[in-house]
Order: structure tokens, then C-alpha cells, then sequence
């Protein structure tokens, strides 16, 4: 309740317990009643394999909070997408990162440091102020990314001593989100990200 209270998002990556509490009827049902009486709802993206809390119905109130949260994210969405596309191209993945993906900082780093314009890209990306990173260095640029990615929960990091971070189900929520955009809009968002890696602009 507290996490999904708070905004968080549950998935087996970020806490498989409570991923599964949930599997069951019984317990999401409960769950759901508690959260009804405060005007929220369970609500899920990546076919159910992601859960967050959303509002049930919508008043003025609801609406200004919802509008706030979501000129947040549609500002964050063309660092994050982009990000998204460099790091798939970097690791030469078929697909698109999702939810327990496996992404190695340091093997990124050496792909990057090889490929000319991915570093181009990456330092392009280290500028957004979602990232805020001024450094000229593309390990300090990837140090600073994965800190802010895993400070706003698209990425977990299960050893401090290591390097190796999963992506949370956050990632899948954040896609939908995108689809439903640029569906909405036309906006040919990944098709940019796609381009302004290959580029190394934003069209």
C-alpha cells in the first residue's frame, strides 16, 4: 500500500513479494478495496506484468495531479527514449529493453568508447537537464545517467559493488505511455530517437 501510495511501481524486479501477493485474487482484491476508499484503483501496464496505483474517478482535484505528473514525464520522455534507443543499439538488442533486462555499465561504456558517434549521442543525452551531467567523460556521463535512472526507478541496482543494473517494470510503463502518445499524436517518437542516434541530432 505504501509503495503503490506513494507512486511506485510493482513488478518482480523491484519486489517480486509483493509482485506476487498480488497474483492472488484474494490479496488484490483486499488490496483493491483499501485503495477504493481513497478514490484509487490498481492499474497495470505490459499485459498486468506491471502494477501501479492510479485514481479511480477524476474530479478537478485528481485532475490537476494528474496533469502535474503528467508534464513531468512527457518532459522527460525524448531523454529517456533516446537513452532507451542508444543503449538497444549499443548492446545490439533485436528488442527493446523491459523489465529484468540485464544491462552491464561497464561492457556499455567499452561499446561506447569504440562507436564514435554513440559517444557523440551519450553526451548529447548527459546534457538533458533530467541528467544534468557537464562532464566531458563518458564514464562520469554513464555514472550520472544510471544514477538518475535508478533514482527515478526505471533501473535497480541489486549489488552497490558492482556495476550491473536490471531494468524495473517502470521501463514497460513508461512505452505504453509512448504508444499511447504517439498514437494519439502522430509523433513518430522512437523513429526520432531512432535517427538522432544514427545522426547524432535531434530532428
Amino acid at each position: 500500500m505504501e509503495t503503490l501510495l506513494s507512486g511506485g511501481f510493482i513488478c518482480k524486479t523491484s519486489d517480486e513479494l509483493a509482485y506476487q501477493y498480488l497474483q492472488k485474487a484474494e490479496h488484490y482484491d483486499a488490496i483493491e478495496r483499501q485503495l477504493n476508499t481513497m478514490n484509487r484503483t490498481l492499474s497495470s501496464a505490459n499485459d498486468g506484468n506491471v502494477l501501479f496505483c492510479a485514481y479511480q474517478s477524476i474530479g478537478d482535484d485528481e485532475r490537476k495531479q494528474v496533469n502535474s505528473q503528467f508534464k513531468e514525464v512527457s518532459s522527460s520522455l525524448l531523454p529517456l527514449v533516446e537513452w532507451l534507443v542508444l543503449v538497444q543499439e549499443a548492446q545490439g538488442d533485436n528488442t527493446p529493453i523491459s523489465e529484468g533486462k540485464v544491462i552491464r555499465l561497464n561492457k556499455l561504456q567499452t561499446v561506447i568508447e569504440d562507436v564514435p558517434a554513440f559517444a557523440e549521442q551519450l553526451a548529447k543525452i548527459a546534457r538533458y537537464s533530467l541528467f544534468n551531467s557537464s562532464s566531458s567523460a563518458i564514464d562520469n556521463q554513464l555514472k550520472q545517467i544510471f544514477k538518475r535512472l535508478t533514482e527515478l526507478g526505471y533501473l535497480l541496482r541489486p549489488n552497490p559493488e558492482t556495476q550491473i543494473y536490471l531494468a524495473t517494470g517502470k521501463v514497460d510503463y513508461l512505452f505504453d505511455i509512448i504508444r499511447f502518445i504517439d498514437e494519439a499524436e502522430s509523433l513518430g517518437l522512437e523513429q526520432q530517437a531512432e535517427m538522432a542516434v544514427q545522426q547524432g541530432d535531434l530532428l
